[in-house]
């Protein structure tokens, strides 16, 4: 009899185990898909796209204006943009999806306004 109930015992341990484990692991995948489920709510309301912009210009309100009024004529495919932070002005130019994008533009940008950097922006 004793054989028999070790026979028994052992099988009925190692269900039991198992159904534990099994139902804890789904519970964990339920709390993993909730997690999921909440960051995928969080990044719909809380966008943070990544840009790229082309500073131009960097000093006093009077010259950022003037530079933006040349760059406009000599680049208009790009839109501008005066931002004051302080305590200067800066002149930024287009809104480049990529770094590969904003080096093209910079490259060409260059040749006419030499101290021009790509800047990336959160918005």
């Amino acid at each position: 009899m004793n054989k028999l109930s070790i026979k028994i015992i052992i099988p009925l341990f190692f269900a039991i185990f198992l159904s534990i484990t099994n139902s804890y692991s789904q519970s964990e995948n339920e709390k993993i898909n909730t997690l999921i489920e909440q960051k995928k709510a969080f990044n719909k309301t809380n966008k943070n796209i990544i840009v790229f912009k082309i500073q131009i210009y960097n000093g006093n309100e009077t010259q950022a204006y003037a530079i933006k009024r040349n760059f406009e004529s000599d680049f208009p495919e790009y839109r501008t943009k005066i931002i004051y932070k302080t305590p200067e002005w800066k002149t930024h130019a287009g809104n480049f999806r990529t770094r590969l994008e904003a080096d093209k533009a910079l490259n060409t940008i260059k040749l006419k306004y030499s101290g021009a950097i790509v800047l990336e922006e959160k918005i």
